[in-house]
């Protein structure tokens, strides 16, 4: 165990992505609502011990919405003081989903929604959220 001093702020680590399909012509993506905060986000969360960005951002979103992704570019990072004050820095990639699994709605995200790129923007909570929206519309063309 490593004694970390009171006054030094550990950085935590979290990864996400943003999760898309193609439904017919248009592009879907899929955000979630989590009622802690009732807010409509992108999947993530925190690293576990061990963990790499890469390994922690599948595994949020098989977690948080049932679906098993390809790993696409990197997109922007997101930096920022977290509700306690320490530093966080998300990590997020594009997602392609290549698989499904039931998925039922939990304490931490209450429902998942898929929708199309306009409609997300319009949804999502967060401004660095509808950033990397933007972006992958931008990359469908």
């Amino acid at each position: 165990i490593v004694q970390v001093p009171h006054d030094v702020k550990v950085t935590v680590r979290a990864a996400g992505g943003v999760v898309w399909r193609r439904a017919g012509p248009r592009v879907e993506v899929l955000v979630v609502h989590r009622p802690r905060y009732d807010d409509w986000s992108l999947p993530k969360g925190k690293l576990e011990p061990g963990e790499s960005f890469e390994q922690a951002a599948r595994r949020e979103v098989a977690e948080e919405v049932g679906v098993a992704v390809e790993l696409g570019d990197e997109l922007p990072s997101a930096r920022y003081l977290d509700r306690k004050g320490r530093p966080k820095v998300v990590r997020y990639w594009s997602m392609r989903v290549v698989g499904d699994a039931p998925w039922r709605p939990t304490a931490e995200v209450d429902a998942r929604r898929w929708v199309a790129l306009d409609e997300a923007e319009d949804l999502l909570t967060y401004p660095h959220d509808r950033l990397l929206v933007r972006g992958l519309r931008d990359l469908a063309g």
